[in-house]
């Protein structure tokens, strides 16, 4: 990789409420995803795109899926864990949970209110072709929660027996 000089120096990017899709979490071999490879993709905000475009940032767009809506540009995020892991966390009313390399997949399948991240730049230069690679760098995710999973938050049993102190406070 070339050095980076003062004018290639590229910022982590921040988006809060963000609208992330297709989904791999876990790595799972796909038509277009070798197995393994963990990513996802972000919708970018309007204001963010020219600039991302402008320091080499890979974005690409996603065609209407209706008449009358405006294509979306995105970013395909790589999940990497080594030597700089990301920090995933998920918001529930139990609390923050930090997932891990082995928990992570979770979110494949997770109904999701919320996310906010922080997309760490790398910039390359291999064989004559240069750009910005996207990482993940940190994710707070909020889970949806149905009435259930919210009623039985507190109880640590499989099956509540009654002597948890929700149970205890509804009774």
């Amino acid at each position: 990789m070339a050095k980076k000089t003062e004018e290639q120096r590229v910022s982590n990017i921040t988006i809060e409420g963000a609208r992330i899709l297709f989904r791999n979490f876990k790595g799972e071999e796909k038509t277009y995803n070798p197995k393994g490879r963990r990513n996802f993709c972000v919708i970018l905000p309007e204001e963010l795109v020219d600039d991302l475009v402008a320091d080499g940032w890979n974005v690409k767009t996603l065609k209407p899926r209706d008449d009358g809506d405006e294509p979306q540009q995105y970013l395909q995020v790589k999940v990497q864990y080594g030597t700089r892991p990301p920090k995933i966390v998920i918001m529930t009313s139990a609390g923050r949970t930090e997932l891990s390399e082995d928990t992570v997949s979770m979110l494949d399948w997770a109904e999701i209110d919320d996310v906010d991240l922080t997309i760490r730049p790398y910039v390359y230069d291999v064989n004559g072709k240069t750009g910005v690679s996207a990482y993940l760098k940190s994710m707070f995710v909020t889970i949806h929660e149905d009435y259930l999973e919210q009623k039985y938050a507190d109880c640590e049993h499989h099956v509540c027996n009654g002597d948890c102190e929700r149970c205890k406070e509804d009774a």
